[in-house]
């Protein structure tokens, strides 16, 4: 039987982040991966020889001294990392049927403040309130600002509603959709997000935003790289198929070939639902798997990656968020008629070619219902097999409406496409193991912001969760999560000062 000081299962982000700060301390630490590729959402994959990423679009947060960038540079990964800042005058760009108008969100505050008085220029008291708002509700998050604190200090900002919150600083409608215009990137719904998920992801953005060049593998790449030197391994292809609790603890593993691994620590990259399901122990009550049954996940996406002919399309060194209504939420309830009702455009960076774009992606929101047709089938690199020729025309079919929808913004746009793939809830649920394929895993609900907040405790004293479903999604939230986990067992006070030291100039 093997033996270590911590088994990780799945390496996702949060697997490897947590598989690199316990490696560094000291843990001898070993990553179990279902897939041939490591990475989760990092994982990237090549079609007409042209890279695309299955989930890393943008990142927040790597300008010097920023959160992330400290917590890249104390994982020794920042230095290798290819980085592109995106457009300074506009990172995102908003745009909403009927209105010629191209709204943009700029890097920097007052660049904020000041790109939208172009459009906006009675709203400077407004814009104001709300980037003194994002800066406060910020604030009360510890670990978004490396240090350490309290659940206490988040009380008081956990209720509010985003859309509510946009209602009370403003009259001016249209103000208030573009602030919610790239809701997309956390699934936002009017009546249910919290204006904490809002703000701790936009102001991540407005501070700095970075396209990854050539993927955002690389962090996975390189993390993996750190956790080797560290003395861990990564097993591939190797799924956990069992957790054993004996008494209060896990006891120990069984891996997909019937053999058993063993270790002190045990931290699951899963989504908690499928943790609990191969968690046999007695200690784990049925209310605690029900709680975590009944947490509602996100809405799954439908992404059309599209490699492009040489020299057609024009890179973007922004992100384009399209509403066919003037109703920046209401894309998240389409109905089959009117689908897609929003979507975004990222333009991949290429250190082949800077002027034109090689490689995009376009992703809408697409429900689980909408391919339960399918939802028996199974597919994946080292697991091929077919859907069915019902499934490869419902994906052309849907993808071929989407490219349409595009082409109506970006004339051109279709005569520009060399070949094209297609992600669906599927693609999601198979590769990266969540039940119903969801976006962003459990969603965050300012009704009852406690119940969505998943502990990285378990019932089990030595078995730890981490990744999206914890606190927040994406790169910096995953990162977060993954040190909240880590610190279970280093500490957090010395956790954090270990972050923040190793940017201290010596």
């Amino acid at each position: 039987m093997h033996n270590y000081d911590v088994i990780i299962i799945g390496s996702g982000l949060g697997g490897l982040v947590c598989g690199a700060i316990l490696s560094q301390h000291g843990y001898r630490v070993c990553i179990y991966e279902k897939n041939r590729q490591i990475g989760g959402c990092l994982q990237t994959y090549s079609r007409s020889k042209v890279i695309f990423d299955s989930g890393v679009h943008y990142i927040g947060g790597l300008a010097e001294g920023e959160n992330l960038f400290k917590v890249f540079k104390y994982l020794g990964i920042y230095d290798e990392l290819k980085l592109k800042r995106m457009d300074m005058a506009g990172f995102d760009h908003i745009q909403f049927e009927g209105d010629p108008t191209v709204y943009r969100l700029a890097q920097g505050e007052e660049n904020f403040i000041n790109t939208l008085l172009q459009q906006f220029p009675e709203e400077e008291e407004a814009l104001r309130t709300y980037c003194n708002k994002i800066k406060e509700v910020c604030s009360k998050f510890p670990l978004y600002n490396l240090r350490t604190g309290n659940y206490e200090e988040k009380q008081s900002v956990l209720h509010i509603n985003t859309a509510e919150y946009l209602r009370s600083i403003t009259q001016n409608e249209k103000l208030r959709q573009v602030l919610a215009g790239n809701n997309l990137l956390y699934a936002g719904i009017a009546e249910k997000t919290p204006f904490y998920v809002h703000a701790l992801v936009l102001n991540s953005y407005m501070n700095s935003s970075w396209k990854c060049v050539d993927g955002g593998s690389q962090i996975g790449k390189l993390l993996s790289r750190k956790i080797i030197a560290n003395g861990g391994s990564i097993v591939r292809n190797m799924a956990v198929t069992s957790i054993q609790g004996v008494g209060e603890q896990v006891d120990h593993i069984v891996l997909q070939d019937g053999t058993t691994a063993k270790a002190t620590q045990y931290i699951s990259n899963l989504h908690p639902v499928q943790t609990l399901a191969i968690t046999q122990s007695d200690v784990v009550r049925n209310a605690y798997r029900n709680r975590m049954q009944g947490l509602p996940n996100s809405v799954g996406a439908f992404v059309l990656n599209v490699a492009l002919k040489p020299g057609s399309f024009p890179y973007l060194n922004h992100n384009y968020y399209y509403h066919a209504t003037d109703n920046a939420w209401a894309g998240i309830t389409y109905e089959e008629a009117n689908w897609p009702q929003t979507y975004a455009i990222y333009v991949s960076a290429s250190s082949r070619n800077s002027e034109y774009a090689e490689a995009l992606s376009v992703m809408t929101y697409m429900k689980y219902e909408d391919v339960a047709p399918w939802q028996h089938t199974f597919n994946t690199d080292t697991h091929s097999s077919s859907r069915g020729d019902d499934y490869e025309q419902f994906k052309n079919s849907k993808a071929e409406q989407l490219i349409a929808a595009v082409e109506q913004k970006f004339p051109g746009f279709g005569e520009a496409i060399l070949s094209y793939n297609v992600a669906t809830p599927l693609s999601y649920r198979d590769y990266l193991g969540t039940s119903d394929g969801s976006m962003y895993g459990i969603i965050k609900s300012c009704d009852d912001p406690l119940r969505t907040m998943v502990s990285a405790r378990t019932k089990l004293s030595n078995l730890y969760l981490t990744g999206q479903n914890l606190n927040l999604h994406g790169i910096l939230g995953v990162t977060i999560s993954s040190i909240i986990t880590s610190a279970e067992l280093l500490g957090m006070e010395y956790l954090v000062e270990k972050i923040n030291q190793s940017t201290v100039v010596k």
